[in-house]
């Protein structure tokens, strides 16, 4: 994901009970990364709560709050069948992450010491941030959730130590709500944060009462809070043949951007971007016509790719290619930009990249 917050249907660490009611509210505000606790809600109206949530287009997240070793195992095995996009939280990744392998969640388990309900954090920055490094470390954790404003210490030292120990997004919780904690997450590297409790108790200036405009709120400050974010972008750069020469153009204008990002090409494309601009970061998947485009769309899919830029030829056999076609729509799907002109690619650039 690019720097974004998710909506947490929760209160003081618990599924509100009315979960579903406001989930309409939360659409209407234009939110589209959605979540709630393992603890609130009986298990089957968590699965209608997520349906609804994937319905809508939006992304399902569940975070696990429970702190006895039972719990959390069930919890793992209800993301698995409540069949959410996302399982956050948690703290015995060594055990839930063999149970994740098989399936497409994405796993954010917390770093450091967890204590007490609602969770606070516990140790100094170094010993969170070597935590941070071994849970990155295994396989199937794809990020990590970190209780930043949930320890009595320097926060925003402690958001940068951890963004800059590991090579996974971090997502950013606890107790975010002001203007000035959401700037300083983006500010950190983080990929994102949540938002739940602070956002019913309308703690948020907002031009209207109610959970719409709060969640209106807080989407206008995350893209003011864009602009400011230290976080590499994961960036697809793909061409048709016939505009290869405008994608390395192209690349050329925007080099002293892209540098700060992870480039992502498909075989053919990625040769010619290497030697072209070498100091950018490019990693190359299978050529085109060996399933790379196939590869992109995985990407897409898992969440792994926060732009697709794909120079498309308007007049050649790919004005009809079935590859370009299936990454479009599986960007319309998961909600991932793209773009397949220099025009609309600079658009990308120009509003946070």
């Amino acid at each position: 994901m690019a720097f974004d917050f998710i909506f947490m249907l929760t209160a003081n660490d618990s599924t509100i009970p009315d979960a579903r009611e406001r989930l309409d509210d939360v659409l209407a505000g234009g939110a589209r990364h959605i979540g709630f606790k393992d603890v609130g809600l009986p298990f089957e109206e968590l699965k209608s709560l997520a349906r609804d949530i994937r319905a809508s287009g939006g992304r399902a997240y569940l975070e696990v709050v429970s702190l006895d070793e039972e719990s959390e195992l069930r919890s793992a095995k209800a993301a698995i069948d409540l069949e959410v996009d996302c399982l956050l939280g948690g703290t015995r990744a060594a055990k839930v992450a063999p149970m994740l392998r098989h399936h497409p969640i994405r796993y954010y388990p917390f770093p450091g010491e967890i204590v007490g309900h609602p969770s606070v954090l516990a140790g100094t920055i170094e010993e969170i941030v070597e935590s941070a490094r071994q849970l990155a470390d295994l396989e199937t954790v794809h990020g990590l959730d970190l209780l930043a404003y949930r320890l009595d210490g320097d926060v925003p030292a402690l958001m940068k130590a951890v963004c800059s120990a590991v090579d996974k997004p971090v997502i950013m919780a606890g107790s975010i709500d002001q203007e000035e904690r959401i700037i300083a997450v983006a500010e950190a590297g983080a990929a994102g944060f949540t938002v739940g409790t602070a956002a019913f108790e309308e703690a948020f200036p907002a031009s209207g009462e109610g959970l719409v405009s709060q969640v209106q709120s807080i989407m206008m400050m995350t893209g003011h809070a864009k602009l400011r974010s230290s976080a590499p972008k994961r960036i697809a750069l793909v061409a048709h043949n016939n505009r290869k020469s405008h994608l390395k153009a192209w690349v050329n204008r925007h080099c002293e951007t892209l540098r700060r990002h992870k480039i992502i090409c498909t075989g053919g494309t990625g040769t010619m971007l290497g030697e072209a601009a070498p100091e950018l970061f490019i990693h190359r998947l299978q050529r085109g016509s060996h399933g790379g485009d196939q590869q992109l769309g995985a990407l897409v899919a898992t969440g792994e790719l926060d732009a697709v830029i794909f120079f498309a030829d308007p007049h050649g056999p790919g004005s009809t290619d079935v590859d370009l076609l299936a990454l479009i729509r599986l960007a319309i799907q998961h909600d991932t930009p793209i773009a397949c002109s220099p025009a609309a690619a600079d658009m990308i650039v120009a509003a946070g990249f």
